[in-house]
């Protein structure tokens, strides 16, 4: 059959069943709010949502300095009745996973990883005062001794994550490179990972390009993270909008097989 006359069709079957539609819009109605009903009821058990994902653009800041998403469109309302994109899109772009087979020969794909590791505590360290210092600031392991000294231990299968502040410079140069050009963002130190490593945490969380901080020279942390079978999340956003404490993280990950990463929605609930 030509599309023409697919689309003719498919056209003429849904003014058929306009009728049906409009019959069953009480059903309709009932579905949605009981749809509204259950996530408010979701939400009000928690306080709320917040959102810690950018929406990824192809003018949004990348490690390698090329857009990390294009977009073809492959038909329109106009034309075709119907639209969508054909999309191009770099595995670590916007707020993102890192897969622990990204730094490793045979570590874990993203479409491998355990959905058990994808809903975890939330601990956030927050070191935005010393990145308003210092571009480089790293997460110290003394960083963490006093989330634990202030929070608590570490929850087993916890997503450590670094607030900076940096997310409030997506749109400047500075998210990415200080003024000589040169790769200036903060990240953790390797102590800091080896000792949530050892705390029994599964996940690190950065609010800038990369786990490890922009002078870095040999990407200590995802060489020894990674490959622990552990895994990271780059870009995060929204992080002053989450308690220190307390609030657990959904993360919308990817599945294509083989991935070593992939732009994910990822959620807390506070």
């Amino acid at each position: 059959m030509c599309h023409a006359c697919v689309m003719d069709a498919v056209k003429k079957g849904m003014l058929s069943r306009r009728d049906l539609f409009r019959g069953s819009a009480a059903g309709a109605a009932a579905v949605a709010a009981g749809a509204l009903s259950a996530r408010s009821a979701l939400a009000d058990a928690h306080g709320g949502v917040v959102d810690l994902t950018h929406t990824l653009t192809p003018e949004f800041p990348t490690f390698g300095g090329e857009p990390g998403i294009a977009y073809e469109q492959m038909a329109t309302m106009d034309a075709d009745g119907y639209q969508f994109f054909r999309l191009t899109v770099d595995e670590h772009s916007g707020t993102h996973i890192d897969a622990p087979l990204h730094f490793s020969a045979d570590g874990t794909s993203v479409d491998e990883m355990p959905v058990e590791s994808l809903m975890c505590p939330l601990c956030v360290i927050d070191i935005s005062a010393k990145a308003a210092e210092e571009a480089n600031a790293m997460v110290m392991p003394e960083d963490v001794e006093a989330w634990v000294s202030a929070h608590g231990a570490i929850p087993a299968g916890a997503c450590v994550a670094m607030h900076s502040g940096w997310a409030e410079k997506v749109g400047d140069p500075s998210y990415r490179n200080d003024a000589d050009g040169n790769f200036a963002f903060p990240g953790f130190s390797k102590g800091a990972s080896d000792l949530l490593m050892e705390a029994g945490a599964a996940c690190l969380g950065v609010d800038t390009l990369s786990l490890d901080p922009g002078d870095s020279q040999d990407f200590a942390v995802h060489y020894s993270w990674l490959p622990s079978g552990r895994y990271g999340i780059e870009n995060l956003a929204g992080l002053d909008g989450v308690p220190a404490a307390g609030a657990t993280v959904f993360v919308g990950a990817p599945k294509h097989g083989g991935g070593t990463g992939g732009p994910a929605r990822v959620l807390a609930m506070v």
